[in-house]
């Protein structure tokens, strides 16, 4: 028999599709503990990891997601802007170019801007000269989504009302060949919002969106990445947020290899962590995997792909794990 993850009971699992199968050696965590609202969670575990079963037939290759498997939850009857519905519960869909890009916030501002990302209905077509209604997110869901006292929760509006104008997202896109030899990719630098506004003594901030950055927020139809809020509110950590969304634009295939450099950039890595992949390793890759696996059902495998005696890439083969987390 082969060996895929191990079960609780060391009987050895593969995935549901057929020639799919991970090695079980070099697990980091083999039963992930305990997260809040872990019934809730393990339902999100399973729908996540269903929709991975149709994706994969789709777009093998690139984790590439069409409408009708990607949107299965809006044909389910999913309503982005449905106000009754829990943050948590809400969706958050980006393109894929979005997903990679350096995203440069702090804990609790990414914690906001994800919030209002799930309010957008990616499916949206904007017409010519439409605008994107601002977004507004309350303290108070902030503390019932992300799990914190009211009062910090004012404090991260505060904050990112104050720094998130400031803040940029950097992504970089392929150059021309000039006299038959390729140029260095083009590095882009865009805000998130073009207006953000903080309501002092109500507790709630408005945010419009950067006019460039709406065409990676809706009307989506391929090239996308797309997960549930509540899977990363137990996250303390950016660096756990952002390897999940970057394993996750490969669900359909379970496996996602990145190189250095680009890692590094959508890690918001600074300079000397570029230049030290064991800092890369100690600081961002092994606390990152260890919180997943321990907060959201991951079963995580990586390791350094190298040309000679360098580390010129990272491999991760995953997978949600299909027992759901287990209790401490």
């Amino acid at each position: 028999m082969d060996k895929g993850f191990a079960g609780i009971f060391g009987v050895p699992l593969t995935l549901p599709f057929s020639g799919f199968v991970l090695p079980f050696s070099g697990f980091v965590c083999l039963f992930p503990g305990a997260i809040h609202n872990s019934a809730k969670r393990r339902n999100t575990a399973e729908l996540c990891y269903s929709a991975e079963i149709d994706e994969r037939q789709n777009h093998p290759e690139d984790g590439r997601m069409t409408s009708k498997t990607a949107l299965q939850h809006r044909t389910a009857g999913y309503d982005a802007a449905d106000v009754e519905r829990p943050a948590g519960e809400r969706w958050v869909t980006m393109s894929n170019a979005l997903t990679r890009a350096g995203h440069g916030l702090t804990l609790a501002e990414k914690r906001v801007v994800m919030m209002a990302v799930s309010k957008l209905d990616s499916a949206k077509v904007m017409r010519p000269g439409e605008v994107l209604p601002s977004v507004k997110i309350t303290a108070a869901e902030y503390a019932e989504t992300y799990g914190v006292d009211p009062n910090t929760a004012y404090e991260a509006l505060q904050d990112a009302a104050k720094n998130l104008f400031e803040r940029k997202l950097t992504f970089f896109e392929p150059a021309h060949k000039r006299n038959g030899k390729p140029l260095k990719p083009i590095r882009n630098d865009m805000r998130w919002v073009g207006r953000c506004q903080y309501h002092e003594g109500e507790g709630w901030v408005q945010l419009a969106w950067w006019p460039d950055l709406i065409p990676s927020l809706v009307g989506l139809r391929k090239q996308f990445t797309t997960y549930q809020l509540q899977q990363a509110s137990a996250l303390r950590s950016a660096y756990s947020w952002r390897l999940l969304e970057l394993l996750t634009r490969f669900k359909s295939s379970g496996v996602a290899e990145y190189t250095v450099e680009d890692f590094a950039a959508s890690m918001d890595a600074t300079e000397k962590q570029r230049a030290d992949f064991a800092a890369l390793r100690r600081k961002m890759i092994e606390p990152a995997v260890k919180e997943l696996t321990e907060k959201d059902g991951w079963l995580i495998q990586w390791e350094p792909i190298k040309a000679g005696r360098k580390v010129k890439a990272v491999r991760f083969t995953f997978m949600r794990n299909p027992q759901g987390s287990l209790p401490l």
